[in-house]
């Protein structure tokens, strides 16, 4: 079973597992830092369209999807600046997952 380290947790998840459904259903650290700010309160839901669940992620995970490109190719984020969404990724192997700053997760102010 993949481990994901994410917010000073460690879990373990089902190989194919969507990353922003474990994040979720796990401890309190991990569910209350996916999402900066309001964000938490206004996300699309995992559906791919608000960009909010933004993460840099180092391991394991299936390829882009279409609406994660779509999603990632305008601002605030950019497609060249090595995030994925948390709702479109599925895990695949070990992860470490980091959430940056700004609204959006895209390392606003670093």
């Amino acid at each position: 079973m993949p481990l994901i380290h994410f917010a000073g947790e460690t879990v373990s998840c089902s190989r194919s597992d969507n990353l922003r459904s474990v994040l979720m259903r796990h401890t309190p650290a991990m569910k209350g830092k996916l999402y900066n700010s309001v964000s938490g309160l206004t996300h699309c839901r995992g559906l791919g369209t608000c960009g909010t669940c933004a993460v840099e992620v180092q391991g394991e995970v299936t390829p882009m999807t279409k609406i994660e490109k779509w999603r990632l190719g305008f601002p605030p984020h950019h497609l060249d600046a090595g995030l994925r969404l948390a709702c479109q990724v599925c895990v695949l192997g070990d992860l470490v997952v980091t959430k940056h700053s700004g609204m959006w997760g895209q390392r606003f102010g670093e």
